[in-house]
């Protein structure tokens, strides 16, 4: 894969002695959705900060597209769009001059073609001409990002796309960055809804107090560190565990009538002879079923 962001062995440090970020080092690859996670204060917005020319780094390298984020920071801006977390748009200008003045802030000429197309894929064409004072929540969000697309930048940051949104919102709002990556637009995403990441990210990064943990495609993440549990309902009460199952570390619930299994995905052989070995005891089965770990589990197991 082509790496469209680069970073190596970044630090940023402040003068009271807090390290915000520590040694990362991180390629994010071109056309992809790319989810940051970790809680309050792990350092997403200061990675994405020096990433946008936002913030300087202590130390450390940042490219995007191959140019230097310090040493030329007007082309790397120029590629880069940003959708902060907080609203916070001109409430008297409408939709279509609000993007149009971000677009000329770039520099970039006249193109009504290209922002109708915008507005026509984020739902704002028929509020085009509507000021953003009249408009939902909702629609203020989409607003933010038809301006941070107004200049035709190859990646695009999320930080938090929707905060504070209903459900409905949300969905529609995944279905919208979805259809940005189609268009060949890099997304990096932060949010704390870790089943919005399960849904969208192809790649997922954990970081806390400033490190990374981990950078991992996500289903291989979740093959990887992820672990089912087998529940087995069986035809009578069970008050202890036989001498013989207590290998596979069995755990009683539902009064007695289930049985508890948690296992490694990558180990299915444990449950052809866990269900041998029940057999051999006597217990029979009225069902199985399975329940696999998240994202969310594999989260909160790392932070932790």
């Amino acid at each position: 894969m082509e790496p469209i962001i680069s970073i190596n062995a970044l630090f940023k440090s402040y003068k009271n002695g807090f390290m915000a970020l520590s040694d990362v080092s991180l390629n994010i690859n071109k056309g992809e959705i790319f989810a940051l996670l970790g809680p309050n204060g792990a350092g997403k917005t200061t990675l994405i900060s020096i990433i946008t020319g936002i913030s300087i780094p202590t130390s450390g390298e940042v490219k995007v597209k191959d140019f230097d984020v310090t040493k030329h920071p007007i082309k790397t801006k120029s590629i880069i769009g940003l959708v902060p977390q907080e609203v916070s748009i001109e409430p008297f200008e409408t939709v279509m001059s609000s993007i149009s003045f971000s677009r000329g802030l770039f520099g970039k000429p006249q193109n009504l073609e290209y922002l109708k197309s915008i507005l026509k894929q984020l739902s704002l064409w028929d509020k085009r001409n509507t000021k953003i004072i009249e408009l939902s929540g909702g629609m203020k969000r989409r607003v933010l990002i038809a301006k941070a697309l107004s200049h035709e930048p190859d990646i695009l940051f999320l930080d938090e796309p929707t905060a504070g949104v209903d459900v409905e919102l949300r969905k529609d709002m995944w279905k919208i960055i979805k259809s940005l990556k189609k268009n060949g637009v890099t997304i990096i995403l932060t949010t704390h809804y870790i089943d919005e990441a399960e849904y969208l990210a192809d790649r997922v990064a954990f970081i806390n107090e400033g490190k990374i943990l981990i950078v991992e495609d996500k289903q291989i993440l979740i093959n990887k560190m992820g672990k089912k549990t087998l529940s087995i309902k069986v035809d009578k009460k069970i008050i202890n565990i036989p001498e013989k199952l207590h290998k596979y570390k069995l755990e009683i619930s539902d009064n007695g009538h289930t049985l508890t299994y948690n296992y490694n995905i990558n180990n299915k052989t444990e449950i052809t002879n866990l269900l041998n070995d029940l057999s051999n005891e006597n217990i029979r089965l009225k069902d199985i079923y399975t329940d696999q770990s998240s994202l969310e589990d594999i989260f909160v197991k790392m932070v932790n």
